[in-house]
């Protein structure tokens, strides 16, 4: 499997929990980045834009289809 970099938010404890459990059986490595002042305004951005008009978002299927597009051509 190849490795993945996932940004995600715990929303409950016991999610938390289960991450830490894998985290203590080296089964995911926990990077604590801060995310680019950049990079948060530019998703503000694309959200604002998306939210005033909703027809130029992509389906979940075709962004991910497209990323794997991308990591074939790499």
């Amino acid at each position: 499997m190849a490795d993945s970099i996932y940004h995600i938010k715990i929303k409950k404890e016991y999610a938390s929990a289960i991450i830490e459990d894998l985290k203590q059986v080296d089964a995911i490595e926990i990077f604590e980045e801060p995310i680019a002042d950049w990079q948060k305004k530019e998703s503000l951005k694309r959200l604002k834009e998306m939210k005033q008009d909703p027809s130029t978002a992509i389906s979940e299927e075709a962004f991910f289809n497209a990323i794997e597009k991308l990591d074939e051509e790499v």
